[in-house]
């Protein structure tokens, strides 16, 4: 987006004399030539004669934000805001945070402008964009969502509230959107997520086509044929499956889908070699992952290990109770192990969980 620039004419109210006339008149020219280190350097040293200028300090924030020297810009910014507030000096400022990744910032100062003047698509895609980004997708949705029902056909807008919308649990609704993205825009990233999110949903043939559509916009999109392979798994093409999740592997070793994935199938066809040399990479590069020690856990369990299987499921379930499938797991397991009391707690909670998901 393009930063706001608030050239002015002249000078005039700055002195009299031609001399700072002349070099404001270059500093411009230098600008508007895109020679903006030399505009920064004549831009300071007319606030060295007045330093009370705004419109001075408000075109040296853009060459300085053009240079890439956000801080300094911001400086300029907010004291050219402090003798004059303006829209689009705020604008301005908001964007330099931005830019900087100071979202926080960025974001207070964006909702300053959509509170001033609600429906401005770019103001607003802005907001939401710094929202979702510090992990605040109902704040995000709530700002998107009159800018949608103004602006329909805005595809930026359609993309970052359904991302949002799929990030808050909101799957349907999400992937309608994403999938106006994916065809309207024939966007390969919007296929992936839309394939991504249509697994969630236990849609495994059209989780497959938006997969293939992602990859024949780009064959090398990261985790498009993760995605693939994955879905093969379920569909029981375990054949196939292995093969794609092999060659993303290759593609990328630090893949920590692909590495899950291929776990998994790998143990389900029994070769217990391969499995654990997938599941333990997919741990080593991310040691929290619920979903990779819980395939460990399981692989415990088919090797004989029930005692650090239940460890690990122990831990899975303590840190994401709500899923269900490991709750059945452990319980299998304690009843195994002769610890009854709390096989029947852990079936309980199954019992409990699934019956909350069939509700609606």
């Amino acid at each position: 987006m393009r930063i706001v620039a608030l050239i002015v004419a002249a000078v005039a109210a700055c002195a009299q004399s031609s001399g700072p006339q002349q070099l404001f008149r270059d500093a411009v020219a230098a600008q508007q030539q895109g020679d903006d280190a030399l505009a920064v350097r004549k831009y300071q040293e007319l606030l060295k004669l007045y330093p009370e200028a705004v419109e001075v300090r408000a075109n040296l924030g853009a060459a300085l934000s053009k240079l890439g020297r956000y801080d300094e810009a911001i400086v300029q910014y907010q004291a050219a805001l402090a003798g004059k507030d303006n829209a689009g000096l705020r604008f301005n400022l908001a964007l330099a945070y931005y830019k900087k990744g100071a979202l926080r910032e960025a974001a207070e100062q964006f909702n300053t402008l959509e509170t001033a003047q609600p429906g401005d698509p770019r103001v607003a895609t802005l907001l939401a964009d710094c929202y979702a980004r510090l992990g605040q997708d109902p704040q995000a949705i709530a700002v998107l969502r009159p800018v949608e029902a103004a602006h329909p056909d805005d595809l930026a807008v359609a993309w970052l509230l359904g991302s949002a919308l799929i990030r808050a649990g909101q799957l349907r609704e999400g992937l309608e959107r994403v999938d106006r993205v994916a065809r309207d825009g024939n966007r390969p990233e919007a296929y992936l997520l839309a394939g991504q999110t249509a697994l969630k949903l236990d849609e495994f043939e059209r989780a497959r086509d938006y997969a293939d559509a992602a990859l024949r916009l780009n064959p090398q999109l990261p985790g498009a044929a993760t995605l693939r392979g994955t879905v093969l798994s379920y569909m029981g093409d375990t054949e196939g499956a292995i093969a794609v999740l092999r060659r993303a592997v290759e593609a990328d070793p630090n893949d920590f889908d692909a590495h899950v994935a291929l776990g998994a199938v790998m143990h389900n066809e029994r070769d217990l070699d391969g499995a654990r040399q997938h599941l333990q990479r997919a741990l080593q590069l991310k040691p929290d992952s619920n979903l990779a020690r819980y395939e460990w856990a399981r692989l415990e369990r088919t090797e004989g290990h029930l005692e650090a299987a239940v460890k690990d499921l122990e831990k899975v379930v303590h840190d994401d109770p709500n899923w269900a499938q490991p709750h059945v797991e452990l319980a299998a397991l304690y009843f195994r192990l002769n610890r009854q009391q709390d096989g029947e707690r852990e079936r309980a909670a199954f019992d409990r969980l699934t019956a909350a998901q069939e509700k609606p």
